[in-house]
């Protein structure tokens, strides 16, 4: 069988994905990405059938040349997927176009366009945000007269919260629309601002039938995390979420994976537990997750997730395992400008939470920014009791202070 996995660089991410894909035994694996095979390890480049390097994997016509090139030269193509959500699209089209199978372009085109993905939740009954299209200042305008201030601007082919702005008053507003200048070619999109608390909700699906989820929570929400580079923020993964709380939001994530036209993968939902108790989607992507929820999920079930994925989208199998804990991930953010001069803190808490810690990216001095939500480093525990793991997490964002100067 062979099977074709895009990427644009040779990440650590998008390399675990190689690897894990060349573990499974009834394959050929090819690869089409941005850089030079040079790029990929040698013990896993050595192991790939193909490589075909292109300037652009969001390009269809690269990737028509491309998936071509490789079944001219390797057989005839029985899968091309990618984890990269803008690939996600354009990928759908050519296997359409060459008749391989995966998730259909129309399918695509709904998780990827935001605005066209709350169109069809609302109209399927599915809460989400307000929001509108903005193709002229205008539209925006008109937009805060019917839902006021705060709303969030993002591009409508955003993913999860990167790009995404607060607009808290008019003059916020239109220094935005200046900025961003919006047209027909060149949207952006306007929603209503959620309050609550913000959560994921993974789900796996085989041929269209939800088989397995998984839930997370953002400690503060990721766009609070985006707007103010020092605070450190946790994610949780609770080891129960067969309980009465969480129905709601597994059902209506289900309703709205089938109205977007999921078929065989994993899809990652950001939503919000609204102060009344309601939820409401902020949007869904159709690929794993990231900020570490993919190891998370790992650790959890005592499983390599990663692995799981690539089976799935492979063999449209999955098993379904026991959570056998509840895990959480603490970011490590800086303080001040320049870089890493100390890191205060972080020796009191290995001491004494060694015996929960399942993970960890340290920051040493001497450390650049990494420029990311994510932050400078992150410590991952994990423990069968979900309380004891939100203690250890408050301890460590708590008590380890990351000092650039």
């Amino acid at each position: 069988m062979l099977v074709i996995f895009v990427a644009p660089f040779f990440s650590p991410a998008a390399t675990q994905m190689i690897e894990a894909a060349l573990a499974l035994p009834h394959i050929r694996l090819a690869v089409i990405a941005q850089q030079a095979l040079e790029q990929l390890p040698p013990h896993l480049a050595a192991r790939l059938v193909g490589h075909w390097r292109v300037n652009d994997v969001t390009d269809a016509g690269q990737l028509t040349w491309a998936v071509k090139g490789l079944s001219a030269a390797h057989g005839a193509v029985s899968r091309c997927f990618a984890a990269y959500e803008q690939t996600q699209w354009p990928l759908a089209t050519v296997r359409e176009q060459l008749g391989i199978p995966g998730l259909p372009s129309e399918a695509a085109q709904n998780f990827r366009d935001k605005a066209r993905m709350k169109d069809v939740l609302r109209a399927a009954g599915v809460p989400v945000a307000r929001h509108q299209l903005v193709e002229h200042a205008p539209d925006a305008r008109r937009f805060v007269a019917d839902v006021g201030f705060p709303i969030v601007i993002k591009p409508p082919a955003g993913a999860g919260a990167k790009a995404t702005e607060r607009i808290t008053d008019a003059s916020s507003l239109e220094a935005a629309l200046q900025r961003y200048a919006p047209s027909p070619q060149d949207p952006m999109l306007a929603e209503e601002f959620l309050r609550g608390t913000e959560h994921s909700l993974e789900t796996v699906t085989i041929n269209g039938a939800p088989v397995w989820h998984s839930l997370t929570r953002y400690a503060p929400t990721p766009l609070d995390v985006i707007e103010n580079p020092w605070i450190q923020w946790t994610v949780l993964l609770p080891r129960d979420i067969d309980t009465p709380q969480y129905d709601d939001i597994k059902a209506m994530g289900d309703k709205a994976l089938k109205v977007l036209g999921m078929t065989t993968g994993v899809s990652h939902c950001e939503w919000f537990r609204r102060p009344d108790g309601s939820v409401a989607i902020s949007e869904i992507a159709a690929r794993p997750p990231g900020a570490n929820i993919t190891t998370m999920v790992s650790r959890a079930n005592d499983m390599d997730f990663v692995t799981a994925w690539m089976r799935l989208m492979i063999d449209g199998r999955f098993t379904v395992p026991e959570r056998r804990y509840a895990v959480g991930t603490a970011y490590l953010r800086g303080q001040g400008q320049g870089i890493v001069a100390a890191v205060e803190g972080l020796d009191l808490v290995r001491r004494e939470l060694h015996h929960l810690i399942c993970d960890e990216r340290l920051p040493y001095p001497g450390q650049a920014p990494t420029g990311s939500y994510e932050g400078e480093g992150f410590i991952m525990v994990r423990h069968p009791d979900t309380r004891v793991v939100q203690n250890a997490l408050t301890r460590i964002i708590s008590t380890v202070k990351v000092i650039l100067r």
